[in-house]
């Protein structure tokens, strides 16, 4: 079915999560650093990345910046237990935010709705400008 990356660090969860989108026909790439994440990304055609947003004391809005820099088409959930996240203007690089459960069904059904849909417009549009210019001239 898809590629997906999951960026997490505790590693209960790492293998909770790839057990049930293995189960539902997924390809899943565990990686623990942010720096691992970026590596793949240019090597392998991941469709949608899982991203912890505290992963091994780094920034993980850090790392999503870097993965939309290097590939703006991909598409990301932001899977957090700190709901606070949601106010800083860096999670709008993410397709949809989730609050990290013991009950993986919001996450499946998002992992599901964003694969089934196509890719936005405005996104599309955006990851056809030149890099330099996502930085430095947002859209309108």
């Amino acid at each position: 079915m898809a590629n997906i990356m999951i960026l997490e660090d505790e590693q209960y969860l790492r293998r909770l999560y790839t057990e049930e989108l293995e189960r539902e026909g997924h390809q899943v790439i565990v990686v623990g650093q942010g720096s691992e994440a970026l590596r793949i990304l240019q090597q392998i055609p991941i469709d949608l990345v899982i991203l912890d947003l505290v992963v091994g004391g780094d920034d993980g809005l850090d790392w999503l910046q870097k993965m939309m820099v290097l590939r703006r088409d991909l598409k990301v959930v932001i899977n957090t237990a700190y709901p606070e996240f949601r106010q800083d203007f860096r999670c709008w690089g993410a397709d949809r935010f989730v609050i990290k459960s013991s009950d993986l069904s919001a996450l499946k059904a998002t992992v599901k709705e964003l694969l089934e849909a196509p890719l936005c417009t405005a996104r599309i549009a955006i990851s056809q400008q030149p890099r330099s210019n996502l930085l430095l001239h947002p859209p309108a």
